[in-house]
């Protein structure tokens, strides 16, 4: 998918099909076939997964990250469909596990992938955390020192699992310039056993253990040995950074059955196989997942 694919015209609506183009100019008909298709194997399933970055693509990015509230009626959506129960929802993040429950505000919470993947924190409390080597952890904690004493003129953010340094707000020259002073910093590092960069738009990254896509290739280990009865079933993972490109890849590793979803007001180059501008048309996303997981009205949904 590319640029040159943006709609050029109107799609012909299957009777019981969202009207996905409508004034949009993201969604190309090939995009709102896939979606169709993709919803129609509901039918007959159980436990469909929905795999979830949050910042960028549940909630706009803020520099202040404790500030980034879910889009206007998104929150709601996923409570409609937890509450269904016929979905398994987890959110695959950069942030620490523990942050994304007071943000979403789901009751029950949701199961969370936290740092990229590396952190796992089950909706009863429980928390597993990727260990790294001792003596990559040591040199960590020499990189940690290093960045509170000096941020490099950047915003310094502190992990369990890695130091990452943003560069988010700054003008372009600053924000080289912080990029130029972390990656000499940084590049170094990454012959350690174990520690590589991770980048991200505004940002980088040092760290130990999985990443999105590792935490992608996890839930769907668990899923072909059934749990839950989810062996086979739909699944779909939405994101919109460059950190979620390993999940896009996991996911269409998979094939038909899963669909990679790139979130996001402005186009890039992206292995995900279609493209929805946030806030409304990943409403409209949810919604149409929604009305798939009520059996009674899988075939007849509304864009409402």
């Amino acid at each position: 998918m590319g640029r040159e694919r943006r709609l050029d015209g109107a799609l012909r609506r299957k009777p019981g099909t969202v009207d996905w183009l409508g004034k949009r100019e993201t969604v190309t008909p090939e995009a709102a076939d896939r979606l169709e298709e993709f919803f129609a194997s509901f039918a007959g399933r159980s436990r469909p997964l929905l795999l979830l970055d949050y910042d960028g693509t549940l909630a706009p990015f803020r520099v202040d990250r404790f500030t980034a509230r879910p889009w206007a009626g998104v929150r709601e959506l996923l409570e409609e469909i937890q509450r269904q129960g016929q979905t398994r929802m987890a959110v695959i993040t950069g942030r620490p596990a523990a942050e994304i429950a007071p943000m979403l505000a789901l009751t029950p919470a949701l199961e969370v992938w936290g740092l990229h993947g590396a952190e796992r924190l089950f909706p009863d409390g429980r928390r597993e955390l990727e260990q790294a080597p001792a003596a990559t952890q040591a040199r960590l904690d020499e990189v940690r020192e290093h960045l509170r004493r000096d941020s490099l003129g950047g915003l310094f953010e502190d992990k369990a699992n890695g130091v990452v340094m943003h560069w988010r707000g700054a003008s372009r020259h600053k924000a080289e310039q912080i990029e130029h002073r972390t990656r000499e910093l940084f590049d170094p590092l990454t012959r350690m056993e174990g520690l590589a960069l991770l980048d991200f738009e505004a940002g980088l990254e040092l760290r130990v253990g999985r990443n999105k896509g590792g935490a992608v290739e996890a839930i769907l280990a668990e899923a072909a040995a059934g749990v839950d009865g989810q062996a086979d079933s739909p699944m779909a993972y939405l994101g919109d950074d460059l950190s979620d490109e390993a999940a896009f890849r996991a996911v269409q590793r998979v094939g038909r059955r899963g669909l990679s979803v790139l979130v996001r007001r402005t186009w890039r180059e992206t292995a995900a196989e279609v493209w929805l501008r946030p806030p409304e048309e990943l409403k409209g996303f949810l919604r149409r997942w929604r009305e798939a997981g009520n059996t009674k009205s899988i075939f007849n949904s509304s864009n409402r």
